[in-house]
């Protein structure tokens, strides 16, 4: 079973579970259950992933993190409420947190524009730190 603890030593373990089909799969059957900071932090990594000036050692990071995210059955199920995306949030914190010096201002530009598309209703939304 996974570490809680994320890492960017222990979060490539999962970037096998990762396909862009599985990821936005993910986020149209969760999007309004995880919210909308959630759903920001995923976009914004996934975009940073997708950037071609992205480094191979954060790429496998975000990878890892988003592979995590799509697994069904991790260490909290996504069907429990609440608790159960908070190991999803923690996998992407923690990849946040160290690729953070890879996130432009246009991938965040990127994911607010795809977030108001799902979200068109939200008034400035709660992006957390990376606003």
């Amino acid at each position: 079973m996974a570490d809680r603890n994320f890492t960017s030593d222990n979060l490539p373990q999962y970037q096998g579970n990762f396909s862009e089909n599985a990821f936005w799969r993910k986020l149209k059957q969760m999007g309004r259950k995880a919210g909308t900071k959630v759903v920001y932090y995923a976009l914004v990594l996934f975009y940073t992933l997708k950037d071609p000036a992205t480094p191979m050692r954060y790429k496998a990071v975000i990878a890892g993190a988003l592979g995590y995210f799509i697994l069904p059955m991790d260490m909290l199920p996504d069907i429990l409420p609440f608790a159960g995306l908070a190991d999803d949030w923690a996998a992407l914190i923690a990849a946040v947190s160290y690729v953070f010096t890879a996130i432009t201002p246009e991938i965040k530009e990127k994911a607010r524009v795809k977030l108001h598309a799902w979200f068109p209703n939200i008034q400035n939304p709660d992006l957390g730190d990376l606003q």
